[in-house]
């Protein structure tokens, strides 16, 4: 061993045992933090409001905040953007075999969601919103859940307030004193089960594209009669004089729709299709748009758009129309629903 590895050797241990001895010894660097340095640094937010700062937000402004830093990704109506994740519906699946959580149906706090917002997002852009930004953000998200109505402002004053509707779905981790000992000892790594099965497919994880039409059993082909009944155009139907408020107040109901749907004079298909002339006619009528095969076979059913067959829709489009390819997750208020339907009623073809 030459002279150098020798000293180099020695001199490690040495000093590898001296700072063993001193490690609990103050090394004489720095000073301690202070408070408004340490509180810098803690952002954190606790469910019983510790940590909340001054600032309030109201939905409006978090339609608008929310349409600039977080539609990319968990799309305008917070109902996700591809496997990105949904943030509004899921209500009442918790018990299902495919559960879908949401701040609405799964999240117990609302405290988690202004923390991960305000510490977290926008994606790639951390930390860059206000105060105020978050209040208005987290109020949005609340009403795209239907938790408040349109008008709600959320601040530091009110947020206790708020309680999610899964907050007593919740208990104490016990983990540690009910199973940790299950887990203990060698695992098994071959030979361990007589049989195998198969109890989850992809699709079901949300990971290949479910084609809804590959899978459909054809209907019996029709008698001519039948044919004919089918095709045929509805009659008429008298329509009252509806009140210009109601229509008004359908009017910016109806701007929940408008990142999909076009009314109006030079309305086209987008995202969903124009809704010019929809009311009272056979559904699944709009010429150039593809319809997903769930609303084409209810078409062919006889469904029509009526004030009723409409609310039913906009109140929970996936539970009235398993299948359908629209991702807004609906709309609690029957007023507003009410409301759109005689907006829509408005328009011509």
């Amino acid at each position: 061993m030459s002279k150098f590895l020798k000293f180099t050797l020695v001199t490690g241990l040495a000093i590898s045992a001296t700072a063993t001895a001193v490690w609990a010894a103050p090394f004489g660097l720095g000073r301690p933090a202070l408070l408004e340095e340490i509180a810098a640094w803690d952002v954190k937010v606790m469910p019983d409001g510790r940590g909340l700062p001054e600032g309030r937000g109201d939905v409006e402004t978090g339609d608008e905040v929310f349409g600039d830093q977080c539609a990319v990704c968990h799309g305008d109506f917070a109902e996700g953007v591809g496997n990105w994740p949904k943030l509004a519906g899921g209500w009442g699946t918790l018990d299902h075999d495919d559960p879908l959580k949401t701040v609405g149906s799964y999240w117990p706090y609302l405290s988690t969601l202004w923390d991960y917002v305000n510490r977290s997002m926008p994606f790639g852009n951390a930390q860059t919103l206000s105060p105020d930004e978050v209040y208005a953000i987290v109020a949005y998200i609340l009403y795209s859940n239907n938790l408040v109505e349109d008008d709600f402002e959320l601040s530091h004053e009110n947020f206790m307030d708020v309680e999610l509707p899964n907050a007593g779905g919740f208990i104490v981790d016990d983990r540690a004193e009910t199973e940790y000992a299950i887990w203990h000892g060698e695992p098994c790594m071959e030979n361990c089960k007589d049989t195998v099965e198969i109890t989850m497919r992809a699709r079901v994880l949300d990971v290949t594209p479910d084609d809804a039409d590959s899978t459909a059993t054809p209907e019996p082909a029709a008698e001519p009669e039948q044919k004919a009944e089918a095709s045929a155009e509805p009659a008429p139907v008298a329509v009252a004089a509806v009140d210009p408020a109601l229509i008004e107040a359908g009017e910016k109901a109806f701007r929940k729709c408008s990142a999909c749907h076009q009314v109006g004079e030079g309305a086209s298909n987008r995202a969903g299709p124009a809704l010019n002339g929809i009311m009272w006619h056979p559904a699944g009528s709009v010429d150039g748009f593809k319809y997903s095969g769930a609303l084409q076979a209810m078409a062919e059913g006889g469904l029509v758009w009526t004030e009723e067959t409409l609310s039913a829709f906009l109140e929970s489009p996936k539970g009235f129309m398993k299948g359908t390819k629209m991702g807004f997750a609906g709309l609690k208020s029957a007023d507003e629903r009410a409301a759109i339907a005689a907006y829509l009623a408005s328009f011509s073809e």
